[in-house]
């Protein structure tokens, strides 16, 4: 497998194309575009990206494909982006957290995202959090600190009850917990580089993806 040298102008390009022109004739035309510019760098990536979390139990790196599952019957064949993400080895990736790099046409995201947890897993969130509140400010705190962003979360529109105030937050999420950066095109994505940088602020969010593992699936 060739090394990560960044993606290209053309890895945008084709993925403007297959939104514009998303059938198999279009495709077909520009696949060896898809291959080259698009799916060989991400593997490329992918690659790197994993390095770290070879031994840990259980992790899988996974990068998708741009054909789409015809089991959904989708109108579309085809998607409009390309992932990478690196999880436990579960069914469902949306409800477990996972560390993920995505291209699509409007640039790149990548950090940390625990996007559907089961309700259950947010009940025993809470729980654990209500019985041991600090390791897991603790955590908050030098997360953030690190990244130099917040962690989000998609809120409930009525929060649930804490006593403890410091916690007033953190009943509030629901889901879409994340910590995420995003690129617009141009030329910060197509530099070597980039491997690198996503590589540290991945490393950056372990502690924070290794907390919530336990309320995964």
């Amino acid at each position: 497998m060739n090394e990560f040298t960044g993606f290209t102008p053309e890895s945008v390009d084709f993925l403007w194309g297959i939104r514009l022109n998303n059938n198999r004739d279009w495709f077909t035309q520009h696949k060896q575009q898809y291959v080259n510019s698009l799916y060989e760098p991400m593997k490329a990536l992918g690659k790197e990206l994993f390095e770290p979390f070879q031994e840990l139990p259980g992790t899988v790196l996974k990068v998708s494909r741009i054909y789409r599952d015809a089991r959904l019957h989708h109108p579309d064949p085809y998607k409009e982006s390309l992932w990478i993400c690196i999880r436990q080895d579960v069914q469902w990736w949306a409800e477990n957290p996972c560390l993920y790099f995505e291209i699509r046409p409007e640039g790149i995201s990548y950090g940390f995202c625990f996007w559907h947890p089961k309700a259950a897993a947010m009940e025993a969130f809470r729980k654990e959090l209500e019985a041991n509140p600090q390791p897991f400010l603790e955590l908050i705190e030098q997360t953030e600190a690190a990244v130099g962003q917040p962690i989000t979360a998609e809120a409930y529109k009525r929060p649930k009850p804490t006593q403890n105030p410091a916690l007033q937050r953190f009943f509030a999420w629901k889901g879409d917990i994340s910590c995420v950066r995003a690129l617009e095109p141009g030329e910060a994505m197509f530099r070597r580089e980039l491997a690198q940088e996503v590589s540290d602020f991945f490393e950056k969010l372990i502690p924070l993806y290794t907390y919530f593992q336990k309320f995964g699936e």
